[in-house]
């Protein structure tokens, strides 16, 4: 798309309200364009309709008009969630009209550098922590997309003294043509959205674009240890600072010594090692000293500090920031402990690589909450940790029978499934007093689910919640 400016007196068309609806349509509207929101829910459900309506822009709630989409509209920018696939897009890409998200305009009025965030799993954990290094260190980071206030918002508000640090989605990074973060970091790839996206490799492009207009003098921080992004490192023109596990690196942030084989375990001696473009060495500080646990949080430490320290960000306010986070809502977020049993909300996990790595965080047993929306994923990757990790599952959603059969494949002997008939409270209510009959003291309850929530719950927080509200019962 050109700047806003380019779209005075011509039509664009916004798709879905919400935060960053409202934002761009005002935006386009001082800007003078002729805006034109459109939502699907009826207009008792859009409290935002009145207020855009009052400044002169066109609303219409309920559905799709067929005349929404025709030659005279210039540019069409959605909300990342809706699909490329309703007749709105279908049209404005027949037509050769852009379609773009907000991530896309929010690059043409952002002062600010923007430091994008992508990955299957940990965008909230290792967003969150780059932030907290970053206002340790003074340099007044503002905290946007995914999390914190929607994008374009946060972009009107910022200044060149800020670092604008954005948590990025596949859908939102798909509808991006000239969108360029100072800084870049790709946390992992794994098969996830699907359903959206159609196929692997347009996931995979999606999130590539992160990178796409990156010049030389930007910065790429890229999972070493990851097959899909070391390829994709391969192709970007910004300076390479890698992150990894496994191996030492000539520059980047690393674990030393570096960890032989995936079932090796972090021990006191691991440390992580920052080595600047010069090979100069500096130990960050001892894996076993990070405030949060499980070697996937060890990993997301390891692009937090490759980012920060990129952004200008000094040692010690990285390590303050290592040492003191303990973690967001609903990542192995520790719920309370009863009868010797502990509790952890892991209801972020909507894919079973973010399951294997709750998983592989607990030395202690595990009785398993998963199940939610089928998805048509395979979750067999999952079977080795099952077999090693835990001796109880309880499945729910619609995939509890594909949960069921998986445990008892993995040997598994206690395994339920339940569906109270009842609403999603009850169900997940049911879930965890079932979990509690199959624990014992010393055990690890955790809810893990591997799937989205939207069978059942309106978002992976709701469900999160719910869980905690049902423990705290017990």
């Amino acid at each position: 798309m050109n700047h806003p400016e380019f779209y005075r007196g011509r039509e664009v068309v916004i798709l879905g309200l919400a935060r960053s609806g409202v934002t761009v349509a005002k935006l386009f509207h001082e800007h003078g364009a002729a805006v034109k929101v459109n939502d699907m829910k009826e207009r008792s459900l859009c409290p935002e309709a009145d207020e855009l309506t009052a400044l002169g822009i066109s609303v219409l709630c309920g559905g799709h008009p067929d005349t929404l989409i025709h030659p005279g509209v210039a540019l069409v920018v959605k909300n990342p969630g809706i699909p490329y696939s309703i007749p709105p897009i279908k049209e404005a890409e027949r037509l050769g009209i852009e379609v773009v998200t907000e991530v896309e305009v929010a690059n043409y009025t952002c002062e600010a550098p923007i430091i994008g965030i992508t990955g299957s799993n940990g965008k909230t954990t290792t967003t969150t922590w780059i932030g907290l290094m970053l206002e340790n260190a003074g340099l007044k980071p503002i905290i946007a997309g995914n999390i914190g206030i929607a994008l374009c918002e946060a972009a009107l508000e910022a200044t060149p003294d800020n670092r604008m640090v954005v948590e990025l989605s596949s859908f939102q990074l798909k509808g991006t043509v000239s969108f360029r973060p100072r800084i870049a970091c790709l946390l992992n790839l794994c098969e996830t959205h699907l359903d959206y996206h159609g196929t692997m490799d347009d996931y995979i492009e999606s999130k590539a674009k992160l990178f796409a207009n990156q010049l030389p003098e930007d910065v790429a921080v890229v999972n070493f240890d990851d097959p899909e992004c070391r390829r994709i490192a391969g192709t970007v023109r910004a300076q390479l600072v890698p992150f990894s596990m496994k191996e030492r690196l000539h520059r980047g942030v690393f674990v030393d010594p570096p960890l032989a084989s995936p079932e090796e375990a972090l021990t006191e001696r691991h440390r992580i090692v920052y080595r600047d473009a010069a090979g100069q060495e500096t130990v960050v500080l001892p894996v076993k000293e990070l405030g949060l646990p499980g070697k996937h949080n060890a990993e997301n430490a390891l692009a937090a500090v490759a980012v920060a320290m990129s952004a200008g960000a000094g040692l010690e306010p990285v390590v303050k920031a290592l040492r003191e986070f303990r973690g967001v809502e609903h990542r192995l977020e520790f719920v309370t402990e009863r009868e010797g049993i502990g509790y952890y909300n892991n209801s972020k996990a909507t894919n079973s690589l973010a399951t294997i790595r709750a998983l592989e965080s607990f030395e202690q047993p595990i009785v398993l909450i998963a199940g939610g929306q089928d998805r048509k994923l395979d979750f067999r990757d999952l079977l080795p940790l099952l077999r090693e990790k835990v001796k109880a599952v309880v499945s729910l959603g619609e995939t509890r029978d594909i949960f069921a059969r998986l445990a008892e494949e993995a040997g598994i002997s206690a395994v339920k499934s339940v569906d109270t008939g009842n609403s999603a409270a009850d169900t997940l209510d049911e879930a965890v007093h079932t979990a509690r009959s199959m624990a014992a003291p010393g055990d690890i309850v955790l809810l893990s689910p591997a799937c989205a929530s939207w069978d059942m719950f309106e978002s992976y927080e709701i469900r999160g919640r719910m869980f905690k509200e049902s423990v705290h019962k017990l």
